[in-house]
């Protein structure tokens, strides 16, 4: 074939863009499954591009180019919002992700603080050959010498084309449905044929009759020993119960030190002091820190699909606000966030708490991020704290922490120490550093607490919300830190793990234990400390401090059927069979998730969307 044979199939739209389109599709499969080079990325993404290109030549007669240059945007969109909300939740994005669009762009300086300026290669085409086909003069011949002619075959071709193009597309699709791993699925099937499957496959659960899930059924299927009792149950009878919520705070950071320097001593002091459990570990879905608001405070799993915010709020969900206000609790909840964020008003409602403060309450004192600091919020939640305790009740009051947000860059004048040469300029540097200010402005809270006297009045339970450093951001030199500080590979079961402290002064003897806990957990755990009992409140939960085995099903971050027991993490991959297994993050035995188990953490999410789904719906506000 000669040179001017080669030139002239090249410069043809068909094999021009699709020549274009195996490079992005290299680039978005490189970024998500690391696999830059890929062949398996040509069998997938092009025969749907190919789809696509041959209706445009069987049936455009006219503006064929902007049909083409439309098409590449388009599917250059899909790529690169692909490969942003892999980089920042881990999982591949689909048309469900729109949903909660208003969210993602309330944190765009968070997601785009992940991409590499080479992500934007993927657009650089559009603007050179936009600039090129429609304002340059040659730009405008090339349309018409190779655009507008159509030999008389042509349309035959392009239909056979079409009809082979989709058959390979079935063909990716089709093998893989059942696939229980949502990261392998779209693989197998390719990116574009996922975004349309997700688009049209109708995979919603079978619904187990309500009347058939009791607490019987649940603790049967979680495993639970009906004959243990917990050493301090009522240990904290009649006391208030603060749960404090920190920000992105992952279990590492306690006992960590650089270079001599303690990042967060206040935590690490309130630790040897406490009961603390290190293999804890995060429940939350796309809603993050929402979604962990909604588990600790309901004890159900987060829905299959989006936020629990979006997806449970307008249900009268059972709680840990109505379960401790019908034992005489005040009930409060503090964010210095506007309430509608993540829809968190419809959200309070729904769990019943009895009042919330805001950003409207917080005000606009000392604001980065999302709000005020956490001084602020934790100076005016103690003296609003000191008013309650003052009113002769108990209280529950939840506070949610935010200054340590992701991408973790404070104020300057917010530092509180020097980050060793080697972590300045990395992500996890500013990571370290942001929850070093957390850890400081958390130390003014207890002090507060403790000179009002409410700190010996009660309860106290602190965890993080969810992880801050996920794998799959970090680049090398952030991976070889977190190897440092680890000294090993940092895994899932590294990344998913987030610290439980309980406090109480008096009955509460300090020490670790090693139990496997969620923060499923937290409200029946809290529940038997101040001795209140669940009878008659189903929950997913149990008691951390009476049983030692537990079994978390995870979503959202981990693929469908994963799961943490007290043996393993695992993920399976297109089915149990070829799962990957981790060691938990406190270390200990080699992993040994069993297939009975990951049939019952799938029934446990069977039970618990099952049960949520069908609790009556929440009364309408008062006009």
């Amino acid at each position: 074939m000669s040179s001017l044979t080669i030139k002239r199939w090249l410069v043809k739209p068909f094999v021009f863009f699709t020549l274009i389109f195996i490079l992005k599709s290299f680039l978005a499969w490189g970024v998500i499954f690391g696999d830059l080079l890929s062949w398996k990325s040509l069998i997938t993404e092009i025969p749907f591009i190919w789809a696509l290109f041959c209706l445009i030549e069987a049936f455009a007669s006219k503006r064929k180019l902007g049909l083409y240059m439309l098409v590449n945007l388009l599917v250059t969109a899909i790529f690169f919002a692909a490969i942003m909300y892999f980089k920042y939740y881990g999982v591949i994005v689909t048309y469900q992700a729109a949903e909660q669009v208003n969210q993602v762009t309330a944190v765009r300086n968070s997601v785009f603080s992940l991409m590499d300026p080479y992500y934007l290669l993927i657009f650089s085409d559009i603007i050179i050959f936009g600039i090129y086909f429609f304002f340059n003069k040659k730009g405008r011949s090339y349309k018409k010498e190779n655009i507008n002619r159509r030999s008389g075959n042509s349309r035959f071709s392009y239909s056979l084309l079409f009809a082979v193009s989709l058959g390979l597309c079935l063909f990716n699709v089709l093998p893989n449905k059942a696939s229980m791993n949502e990261i392998k699925k779209a693989q197998e099937m390719g990116l574009l044929n996922y975004e349309v499957y997700a688009i049209f496959a109708q995979d919603k659960p079978e619904l187990v009759q309500a009347s058939e899930i009791t607490q019987d059924v649940i603790n049967e299927v979680k495993g639970i020993d009906p004959a243990a009792v917990s050493p301090f149950e009522g240990a904290a009878k009649g006391k208030n119960l603060i749960i404090i919520q920190l920000e992105s705070f992952q279990n590492f950071l306690l006992g960590l030190t650089l270079d001599g320097k303690e990042i967060t001593p206040n935590l690490n002091s309130l630790m040897k002091d406490s009961l603390y459990f290190p293999n804890f570990y995060q429940m939350v879905g796309q809603g993050n820190t929402s979604d962990a608001e909604f588990v600790v405070n309901s004890s159900f799993y987060i829905p299959p699909k989006g936020a629990a915010t979006m997806s449970y709020v307008d249900k009268k969900l059972p709680s840990l606000p109505r379960l401790l206000q019908d034992s005489g609790y005040q009930t409060a909840t503090f964010h210095t966030n506007d309430v509608e964020f993540w829809n968190r008003g419809e959200l309070y409602k729904a769990l019943g708490f009895e009042n919330y403060y805001d950003h409207k309450f917080f005000g606009d004192e000392d604001t980065f991020f999302f709000g005020p600091s956490d001084e602020v919020l934790y100076r005016k939640t103690a003296d609003k704290l000191k008013e309650m305790d003052a009113d002769g009740k108990p209280f529950y009051a939840q506070v949610i922490s935010m200054s340590a947000h992701h991408p973790f860059t404070i104020p300057e004048e917010k530092y509180q120490m020097k980050l060793p040469e080697r972590y300045e300029g990395t992500f996890v540097g500013d990571y370290v550093r942001s929850q070093n200010y957390a850890d400081y402005a958390f130390g003014q809270f207890v002090n507060e607490l403790k000179a009002s006297g409410v700190w010996d009045d009660s309860l106290i339970m602190v965890y993080g919300d969810h992880m801050g450093l996920p794998i799959y951001s970090l680049d090398h030199d952030d991976k070889q830190l977190m190897e440092e500080i680890y000294g090993h590979e940092y895994e899932y079961a590294n990344m998913l793990n987030i610290p439980l402290i309980i406090h109480e002064e008096g009955s509460l003897e300090p020490q670790t234990l090693e139990q496997v806990g969620g923060e499923v957990d937290i409200m029946p755990t809290a529940a038997s400390l101040l001795g209140v009992s669940m009878d008659g409140n189903i929950h997913f939960g149990q008691d951390l401090t009476a049983q030692t085995y537990n079994l978390l099903p995870q979503r959202y971050y981990l693929p469908t059927g994963s799961f943490i027991s007290s043996s393993a993490l695992l993920i399976p991959g297109n089915s149990f069979e070829d799962n990957t297994q981790y060691r938990l993050a406190a270390g200990g035995q080699n992993p040994a998730g069993t297939e009975d188990e990951y049939n019952r953490a799938l029934r446990l999410r069977q039970l618990s969307d099952s049960y949520v789904t069908q609790l009556p719906d929440k009364a309408p506000a008062a006009e």
